[in-house]
């Protein structure tokens, strides 16, 4: 059912774009037919593109599949914009078009009283004016959209942005204050991504000399198997007190599920909190850092279970809760946590998502208050999907915990 939704957004998206981008701009012959084509093979490509995503062929199609599918949403934006400027446009050109129209002169009578027939008026190529502001539309829609996913490119496929909070937690013991969070999330190891992408992100991580690196789930796009080496840099993760994982609703997409990646990654000396916590010692203070799986992991027997993440501990500690979405934190504030760290959002990634995602979850990037608790949503890393981020640069956080 929901691939059958899918393909008809996508159909509806085409067949707008194909009447703004081709019927508006061009006159019937073989033009039109060609492009019409292209437009057919476009939302075919992005149809494509999702069913092969699952499948060993989907490399192949992930880079142009994932790449129309931003400059379309962009397309689309852009055009739905432009509508309203358009219809004025329109409306003073079908005036103009009235007003040029030359009055019918009176037919001269023949001889003998029978009216002379006119001699037929050259005729004016139909529309030509609406089929300028058909082209002047899609025009700048089109240089919109691809300035604005080349932007976006360059920012997703650049270097994370280092962003630099203090956090102040009333509980923390003054020993403690100072201790450094490396957060990041979302790095999305997939199809287009390569080992190159890990050992930026690593060698930015090492950089910040943090005591405890979190990685907040979501990190990889696809088995062991197939992205095993690219993972592999995570093995030189530098921190004082350890790297430290909680699983993303990513992890659970993958054909084995969450285990064996819990497995590679416990190889490469980074541990999985699985509804878990472990005593962080600092100049002969204790911090709480817990860490629960992820919602997406119930329907697989795998869920968050915050009572054994949370329970028995010294309350007058503080705790620190790894969490992939911000959401988690209604259950958070029912068991005392002091902070929580998330990802999940992407801070929308693709604005306007960014709108879409605060509809679903508390905070969508940065630092908040919600129910009590401090949750600080980092931007990931990485990219989901099209290679794009417009308004979310990719983000690697360097948190420090003040009393």
């Amino acid at each position: 059912m929901i691939v059958l939704v899918f393909a008809g957004l996508v159909l509806l998206a085409h067949f707008y774009l194909w009447h703004r981008m081709v019927r508006s701009t061009t006159g019937p012959g073989r033009l039109r037919k060609v492009l019409s084509w292209g437009v057919v093979g476009l939302a075919a490509l992005v149809v494509a593109t999702f069913v092969g995503s699952r499948m060993e062929f989907g490399h192949w199609l992930a880079w142009p599949g994932y790449v129309w599918l931003a400059l379309m949403f962009y397309l689309l934006v852009f055009l739905v914009v432009l509508e309203v400027p358009r219809a004025v446009a329109a409306f003073f050109v079908r005036r103009v078009e009235r007003r040029a129209a030359p009055e019918p002169e009176p037919v001269p009578a023949m001889a003998g009283g029978a009216p002379a027939i006119p001699e037929p008026a050259p005729e004016a190529p139909p529309m030509s004016r609406r089929l300028f502001l058909g082209r002047a539309t899609a025009t700048v829609a089109g240089v919109g959209a691809l300035g604005t996913v080349g932007y976006g490119m360059s920012s997703a496929l650049g270097d994370p942005v280092i962003e630099r909070v203090k956090v102040a937690l009333p509980k923390l013991d003054a020993r403690l204050s100072g201790l450094r969070f490396a957060v990041v999330s979302d790095i999305h190891l997939g199809p287009l991504t390569g080992r190159g992408h890990t050992e930026r992100i690593v060698r930015m991580i090492n950089g910040l000399e943090a005591d405890v690196v979190a990685i907040v789930g979501d990190l990889v796009d696809g088995s062991v198997a197939q992205l095993g080496a690219l993972a592999q840099p995570l093995k030189s993760l530098e921190s004082r007190y350890g790297a430290y994982f909680v699983t993303g609703n990513h992890e659970y997409f993958a054909p084995s599920g969450p285990l064996e990646w819990i497995e590679e990654l416990d190889q490469l000396g980074v541990r999985s909190l699985r509804n878990q916590r472990v005593e962080i010692k600092h100049q002969g203070a204790v911090l709480d850092l817990a860490g629960v799986n992820d919602l997406n992991g119930e329907s697989a027997g795998d869920g968050p279970d915050f009572d054994k993440a949370l329970g028995g501990r010294d309350t007058s500690r503080s705790t620190v809760l790894l969490a992939h979405q911000p959401v988690q934190v209604e259950q958070a504030a029912r068991h005392g946590v002091d902070l929580q760290l998330s990802g999940h959002t992407h801070g929308g990634q693709i604005a306007p998502f960014n709108l879409v995602v605060g509809l679903q979850q508390p905070v969508v990037s940065g630092l908040a208050t919600v129910d009590g608790v401090q949750v600080y949503v980092t931007r990931g890393a990485g990219f989901w999907g099209p290679p794009v981020r417009v308004g979310a640069p990719p983000e690697i956080t360097m948190l420090e915990l003040r009393a």
